[in-house]
């Protein structure tokens, strides 16, 4: 998505070799129930269920801190959910809107670029949209 940032799923965050390939050293976990799997690896985990009605932009700020201090610091950061479609996408939409001031439909073109499948559920959307009136630039 950017440098040092990765969106995927369950399976790409249990991948040695890819792990190892892109160099990762953070992950953020988000789904029902997150767990750290390796050892030499630094865990957020979010538990959050991918239905309109959860509250999400309440880990924003958490997760952007997350991922900044992650990069900030040479580090690389995989942001996941099970599938990589929609809770993990909101996170890594609300950190790109965060560092570039971009809004959050010009910010999901981009990541849909890159991964196609990438589509926050219409709750979500609403919190970006709410996300973008101003909270980002407070974070």
């Amino acid at each position: 998505v950017l440098p040092g940032l990765y969106l995927g799923n369950f399976i790409d965050a249990k991948d040695l070799d890819q792990l190892g390939r892109n160099k990762i050293t953070h992950i953020i976990s988000i789904h029902e129930s997150p767990q750290p799997l390796l050892q030499d690896i630094t865990y957020l985990r979010i538990p959050v269920a991918d239905t309109p009605e959860v509250p999400i932009k309440k880990h924003f700020k958490e997760c952007i801190n997350f991922i900044h201090c992650c990069r900030l610091n040479g580090g690389n950061c995989l942001v996941h959910c099970f599938a990589g479609i929609s809770r993990s996408t909101t996170i890594v939409t609300a950190y790109v809107m965060t560092v570039t001031g971009l809004g959050w439909r010009d910010v999901l073109e981009a990541i849909k670029a890159t991964r196609p499948i990438a589509n926050p559920n219409p709750g979500f959307r609403q919190q970006l949209e709410e996300f973008g009136w101003g909270s980002s630039q407070k974070v």
